[in-house]
């Protein structure tokens, strides 16, 4: 469809004008808002004992969510891609049920099967606490991940099919084998897409968190957290826009990783 250079630029004004007004601008009002005082002051209210606890945990989530993902989904996404077997559009539909549940619903649900009076709430009286502690996080957070690290890397192994895996069978090698030198560099790109927005999607969870959580300061106050916490229990605005920004760069740093890779691998698809 050939379009007229006077629509091609009507098209392209409102698209920019949208990503002024839903994007550029509250970003920019956040950078404002934190570094308006000065790069000390945001300094300071980004290192607060609160802070720097909350980014901790944060990256502790991350740290445990991360590979509990990775295998999860690998696993599913080679089920999916390879497997045939009865319930296989339920497992499908499975898979994509964190897009479509609140993650406030996550985070009662979680309570309802490990809270007190739970399916599972029994095991808090073997000293183990899931709700409002540290697991009931993880798990909250694991739930709502699900799904990237599945559909990254499901439609690659379609792609590569299954000829170079059949053959190293054919040549003696046992399923391991096959997975590590076959199946896993074909998958890394694919893979490292997912693992990059699992990060992403990790760090801003907040919903299914806020519910499972104590939301102390310093015990289970996630970045997330923290900002809803200054902001709307504290009334401390700079603080809470100095723990957006510092969220918001974490975010970025994971944005540039992601597009780095990206441009690997292309140069490399160039190169071959």
């Amino acid at each position: 469809m050939n379009l007229s250079r006077k629509t091609v630029l009507s098209l392209r004004s409102v698209a920019l004008l949208y990503l002024l007004v839903l994007l550029v601008l509250p970003i920019g009002v956040i950078l404002y808002r934190s570094f308006e005082r000065g790069l000390g002051e945001f300094w300071a209210w980004i290192t607060t004992p609160a802070a720097i606890s909350a980014l901790q945990l944060s990256l502790l989530i991350v740290a445990i969510v991360v590979p509990l993902n990775v295998i999860f989904g690998v696993l599913v996404a080679l089920a999916l891609a390879r497997g045939r077997f009865r319930g296989k559009a339920a497992l499908q539909a499975a898979v994509d049920l964190p897009f479509a549940v609140s993650p406030v619903v996550v985070g009662v649900a979680l309570i309802m099967l490990w809270g007190v009076g739970g399916w599972f709430g029994g095991i808090e009286s073997l000293g183990f606490r899931v709700i409002f502690g540290l697991p009931g996080m993880v798990l909250a957070t694991t739930f709502v991940t699900l799904p990237f690290v599945v559909r990254e890397v499901e439609p690659v192994l379609h792609e590569i099919g299954q000829d170079q895996e059949q053959a190293a069978a054919t040549l003696g090698a046992n399923a391991w084998q096959t997975f590590w030198r076959i199946t896993l560099p074909a998958i890394r790109w694919g893979l490292t897409y997912g693992v990059v927005l699992t990060i992403a999607r990790a760090l801003g969870e907040y919903g299914a968190v806020l519910m499972v959580s104590s939301n102390f300061p310093g015990i289970s106050q996630t970045l997330t957290l923290l900002v809803s916490s200054r902001n709307h229990d504290d009334y401390n605005t700079f603080g809470a826009y100095a723990a957006a920004t510092l969220l918001m760069l974490l975010a970025l740093i994971a944005l540039v990783v992601m597009s780095l890779l990206e441009a690997t691998r292309r140069r490399n698809r160039d190169d071959d």
